[in-house]
């Protein structure tokens, strides 16, 4: 028997992961549940809490040895050489208001590198799937970027116009008067468009590891590119500001407009 490919055994348990967390999600989708207000103002539900503890169980069970980093229930040896980043529900305004524009983000971290990514909307049944060395699918079917050089014919998301603060204000104004087209409001369901080819662009601020680290394998995957607003690599450490693009040529466009 062949030996398995460089991270076959993860991107089982990856989804495994989405299938435990849709499970949940699914149940509670549209349903009448209590919407609790974390300290930063930021809405949770049971069905967030239930999701990532299902996934954090399957973690424990299979890989012992890795850290997990959650958005609900926080950080477990994150100094491993191998870390889970887990959203269960990015995009719970949507969820709560019964919105289907949301996703269960699951990432894996190797030395704090995003190897590994998975994007599953439970609703609608696509699931993005993104890992090092491979091509991004969604569903199973190979998916690519779209070329897109100029900003003038570019269509650009972001979650909403009021999530930049001070100088970011400006800079997201230079995008949006540049740019063909702009819309807010699909959280991480727009980086899966974008790797498939459907959005150019998403320009981000005030987002946390846990809102995108799964993205950045899906969309450089595809074909993209994810970075900070300055060109570099975000990580577990980061300022929270991010720009994920389809053509690198869109990308040098963008950066000079945000700085």
């Amino acid at each position: 028997m062949s030996e398995a490919a460089p991270l076959d055994r993860e991107i089982e348990l990856a989804a495994a992961l989405a299938d435990a967390a849709r499970a949940v999600i699914r149940r509670y989708f549209r349903q009448k549940v209590a919407v609790i207000d974390k300290p930063d103002a930021s809405p949770v539900t049971i069905a967030d809490r239930e999701a990532e503890a299902a996934m954090r169980r399957l973690i424990e069970r299979h890989f012992p040895e890795h850290g997990v980093v959650g958005e609900e229930y926080g950080a477990d040896r994150p100094d491993a050489e191998f870390v889970w980043v887990l959203d269960p529900i990015d995009g719970t305004k949507s969820f709560i208001s019964g919105v289907p524009l949301f996703g269960t983000l699951i990432a894996l971290l190797h030395g704090g590198r995003p190897v590994l990514g998975l994007l599953d909307q439970p609703i609608s049944g696509e699931r993005w799937l993104g890992a090092e060395g491979r091509g991004s699918t969604l569903n199973g079917r190979e998916i690519h970027t779209r070329a897109c050089a100029e900003l003038a014919l570019a269509t650009i998301f972001a979650t909403s116009p009021d999530m930049f603060s001070g100088a970011e204000v400006e800079g997201f104004g230079r995008v949006r008067s540049g740019a063909k087209l702009v819309r807010y409001g699909a959280d991480c369901y727009a980086y899966g468009l974008c790797a498939a080819g459907f959005v150019d662009a998403v320009v981000e601020a005030a987002l946390k590891p846990h809102d995108f680290c799964a993205l950045i394998p899906i969309i450089e995957g595809a074909g993209g590119l994810v970075t900070d607003w300055r060109g570099g690599r975000p990580g577990l450490v980061t300022d929270g500001r991010i720009l994920a693009c389809g053509d690198v040529r869109l990308h040098r466009q963008l950066l000079a407009q945000l700085a």
